[in-house]
């Protein structure tokens, strides 16, 4: 039987690649989006055309409401969930932290921390073999920044992707005796839209040339070691964080 998966974000950058990926593998996914249904439903039709299933899903991550439903149409869909990519996040305009309003602070833990921790709560809630779950594995999308702090840039975003490093930590060792694999991707410099919307969409290009690989990385190379820790070729892997930066 295909294993399910729900990928929050993924109606662009690390998500659809990662959404297509699976989709070779004969995933069914679940492709959340906020707003972009057009771009959902071009994704849902990527993923078709490699061999998967797949739907669109409405949902803002940070909505614990929105979240529930999403786990609901997927399990109505295709009748089990066995996997989250924990993926949905934002960024903001270069700034340095004495300049950030309210406004903007609350928005980035909403989605990028709250967010990410509601949608690992109700993945456990329903993978947890403890709960009637046939167990499953998350894997959540962190990101370089959490290490490097991105001073002058995007502290408030590094601090976000911090917590989901040190939930990965603690939820593998709480997930592991239940049959949930818990990890962390954490990509560096890599070249997707994002960058645009932090005001900077040469950011990947001009910075990756500075990486010891030299270059920035794709979405389709983060997308590898996604699929990789959702497989059984990692049942032995569980509270890693994964690096995917280039060196950096």
């Amino acid at each position: 039987m295909a294993k399910t998966v729900l990928i929050t974000g993924g109606s662009r950058g690390i998500g659809r690649a990662a959404a297509c990926l699976l989709g070779t593998q004969g995933w069914s996914i679940g492709v959340n989006y906020a707003t972009n249904r057009e771009a959902a439903q071009a994704t849902v039709a990527d993923v078709e055309r490699a061999g998967g299933r797949a739907v669109a899903i409405a949902g803002d991550v940070a909505s614990e409401a929105d979240v529930i439903a999403m786990f609901d149409t997927l399990a109505a869909h295709f009748g089990r969930v066995d996997a989250l990519v924990n993926n949905a996040g934002i960024v903001a305009p270069s700034s340095q932290l004495a300049d950030m309003d309210l406004a903007r602070l609350k928005r980035m833990f909403d989605v990028n921390v709250l967010g990410a921790y509601l949608c690992a709560r109700e993945a456990a809630r329903r993978m947890s073999t403890t709960r009637g779950g046939a167990g499953g594995a998350i894997v959540n999308i962190s990101s370089a920044a959490s290490r490097l702090g991105s001073p002058n840039e995007y502290i408030d975003y590094a601090g976000s992707k911090g917590a989901i490093d040190t939930m990965t930590l603690g939820l593998a060792k709480e997930l592991g005796p239940q049959g949930v694999r818990v990890n962390a991707v954490r990509p560096g410099l890599i070249d997707t839209e994002i960058h645009a919307s932090g005001g900077k969409p040469d950011r990947a290009a001009q910075l990756g040339a500075t990486t010891p690989l030299g270059r920035p990385g794709s979405a389709d190379e983060v997308a590898q070691s996604i699929a990789w820790l959702l497989g059984d070729a990692a049942s032995y892997v569980t509270g890693a964080l994964l690096d995917v930066s280039g060196g950096r």
